[in-house]
């Protein structure tokens, strides 16, 4: 989903996994099995909304949401050493917008229209993509 820069990434949470469509044989799944997620993410109403949808999540708390648990303790957020080495894996995304952000364009937002920035998206994605060796040249 491509927002205007000042949109909270956290509200499209919900827009944003109603676009997506998990393959499998068949039709595509609508609903992944689980949302991985930085500590930008884990407001009551994502977490509510992922719980009403049954999709796990492996978001860690942020530390204000912990030190408010301590004042009034309710059910804690599962975040134990399995769902730790889930969240490692995270830093793949975090790496590819990294490479993304190096385009300055991108980084910037300096592009007018929406169409001309997700096609600059489009064309960095595809040349990182080309240059990390994912083809099969054989």
């Amino acid at each position: 989903m491509l927002t205007g820069g000042q949109v909270a990434d956290t509200i499209m949470l919900p827009t944003t996994l109603a676009e997506i469509r998990v393959p499998t044989v068949g039709r595509p799944r609508q609903r992944p099995d689980r949302v991985l997620a930085d500590k930008g993410y884990p407001s009551k109403k994502n977490r509510a909304w992922l719980r009403q949808h049954g999709i796990a999540t492996t978001i860690p708390e942020r530390d204000d949401q912990i030190a408010h648990r301590r004042k009034k303790p309710g059910r804690p957020i599962d975040f134990s050493d399995e769902q730790k080495t889930r969240y490692r894996g995270r830093n793949v995304v975090e790496r590819c917008f990294n490479q993304l952000k190096q385009w300055r364009g991108i980084a910037m937002r300096s592009d007018k229209t929406a169409r001309n920035y997700h096609a600059a998206l489009c064309l960095a994605a595809t040349l990182h993509w080309l240059n990390t060796g994912f083809i099969n040249t054989a």
